[in-house]
């Protein structure tokens, strides 16, 4: 008896479960789900609620009031608000112009069952995500740094419909919520509209999705543990791809147009000597010498020594440039004669592409002496003698940019101490001025820099009426050694505009010790003033060994 109830009951299961998914598979096939609507949610004042409701609130605070380090950005959310309509439009659109493609795919081929993928309705609601705040950090950098926490409380209304064998399955994405916090970079400054040329996004923590998720109607994300593992793929991948130090680069503008080139090498030009050039003093002599340039450089000309009284004058001088593109850099070599009174006339001139020579190889050249360039002019086939020199363009090696200055200034005798083993060889010690702060003169202040390296002098140019002066300006030491036991002097000087008996006046002073420069490769940071109250300069020093 007891066998029988229970081959009884095994039939029974076996019928009822059998029963069962056909009635679930009819009404699977031919049920028409209605999409759920959403209603737009009740909005009521603070004032208006209770000390309950107030506890429940406090985690949505935004960083504004909770943290002073960030910004209140009202006007920023009313914009977006106002501008949401168009927004989603536009929005909208970009995700079905997106996915038609990756739709595409999944359609029709091989053997797969699939016969259609289509928005049945797309629209990101009525509620726009909102900033909790903006907090823009300060770098040394040529940069802006901002955080921007975001949330999205959304009621969008997504329906996908998928054909399969005839069938309409839809999938609505119901109860989104989103809460980031992008870092977002607009570097470098350019000094063209819009001043920067691209923004670099990424996330500074993994992101927040919560989303609920339909099919034919029945919640799926209601299964048991799918929740749970649907949001940890979701920020694993969006981590993968996003998450600091993983960017999303978006360029603004062309590279070519606002790039910064950076030196690259050095050219080593050696002026061997001139032969047969012309006669331009009154006893059939000239007083020659050279002046070189590099294209696109706007540093004062080499020139060589002048020699009195020759038309095939010897130099054997060297020079070295810094070059910055050898692809597209010429060298400009002009030969003067020089007089005592008046203007100096050229003798003639040369121009020598870069890109013929090959790294770290001497080439020597015997140019012949041209007018100008221009191809058409007639008295250009007359004979102006020939210059001979010697080329060697001897590029960087790698960049060893390992340290980047702090955001606190520090002291300017202040040393890191060596890193690795000592560098040897020649190379450039490349100094740029960004600015100064708080510089402050008993009479005047009108400030500028002076750059003193090894008994050579430069300057900046002079910012009127400031305390706080920008000059931005590089300026470039050619070292034959790399300066472990040098340092740097930079002062700030003030000049008075007009005649006084305080013509000049200093704001301040500091020593750089370059050691942690050639170590490092490069340091940005703010240096702290000598004989002055607050005073701050800004200075970058990169050390390029070739």
């Amino acid at each position: 008896m007891a066998f029988l109830g229970v081959f009884l009951g095994i039939i029974g299961v076996g019928i009822g479960f059998v029963i069962g998914s056909c009635v679930g598979f009819y009404f699977f096939v031919y049920s028409d789900p209605k999409v759920e609507d959403f209603e737009d949610p009740v909005v009521r004042p603070i004032s208006e609620r209770d000390v309950t409701s107030m506890h429940d609130l406090i985690p949505e605070i935004p960083l504004w009031l909770k943290n002073p380090d960030y910004d209140r950005v009202d006007w920023l959310n009313k914009f977006v608000l106002n501008m949401w309509p168009y927004l989603d439009k536009a929005i909208c659109g970009a995700i079905r112009q997106a996915t038609e493609p990756v739709f595409a795919d999944y359609i029709g081929i091989g053997h797969r069952l699939i016969e259609a993928i289509t928005f049945e309705t797309l629209s990101l609601g009525t509620l726009p995500p909102t900033f909790q705040g903006v907090k823009v950090y300060e770098t040394n950098e040529n940069e802006i740094v901002m955080e921007s926490p975001i949330k999205w409380a959304g009621n969008p209304n997504i329906v996908i419909a998928v054909k399969i064998w005839s069938l309409c399955i839809k999938i609505q994405l119901v109860d989104l919520q989103v809460f980031a916090v992008p870092r977002i970079t607009m570097k470098p400054l350019v000094p063209a509209f819009p001043c920067f040329s691209k923004v670099t996004v990424s996330l500074t923590k993994k992101p927040h999705v919560d989303f609920g998720l339909k099919v034919q109607g029945g919640d799926v994300m209601s299964i048991p543990g799918l929740y749970r593992l649907a949001q940890d793929i979701i920020e694993k991948e969006v981590s993968k791809l996003y998450l600091w130090p993983q960017t999303l680069e978006i360029p603004i503008l062309d590279s070519s147009l606002c790039v910064v080139k950076k030196p690259v090498g050095v050219l080593h030009v050696k002026v061997i000597q001139a032969t047969k050039l012309m006669k331009m003093d009154l006893l059939g002599l000239s007083d020659p010498y050279v002046k070189l340039k590099l294209s696109g450089e706007m540093l004062p000309s080499k020139k060589t020594t002048i020699k009195k009284k020759t038309l095939n004058p010897v130099w054997n001088e060297t020079f070295k440039l810094v070059v910055k593109d050898p692809q597209a850099q010429t060298l400009q070599v002009n030969v003067y004669d020089w007089d005592k009174v008046g203007s100096h006339d050229r003798l003639g001139m040369q121009m020598v592409p870069l890109k013929l020579l090959t790294p770290n190889e001497t080439k020597k050249l015997t140019l012949d002496l041209l007018k100008n360039t221009n191809i058409a002019d007639p008295h250009k086939k007359q004979q102006r003698g020939q210059i001979m020199l010697e080329m060697t363009y001897a590029p960087f090696k790698e960049d060893n940019d390992v340290l980047n200055g702090p955001l606190s200034p520090v002291n300017g005798e202040n040393g890191v101490g060596p890193i690795g083993g000592a560098p040897s060889g020649a190379g450039v010690l490349l100094v740029t001025v960004q600015g100064a702060e708080d510089v402050e003169g008993e009479h005047q202040n009108n400030p500028y820099a002076m750059v003193i390296f090894r008994g050579e002098t430069k300057k900046t140019k002079v910012i009127k009426r400031t305390r706080d002066p920008k000059w931005n300006e590089e300026f470039q030491f050619m070292v034959e050694e790399p300066p472990i036991q040098d340092k740097i002097h930079i002062k700030i000087m003030s000049r008075r505009m007009r005649m006084s008996f305080h013509s000049k006046e200093s704001l301040g002073h500091v020593d750089i010790n370059l050691v942690d420069v050639v170590h490092n490769g490069r340091i940005n940071q703010k240096f702290h003033l000598i004989d002055s109250k607050n005073g701050l300069v800004h200075v970058e020093l990169r050390w390029r060994e070739t």
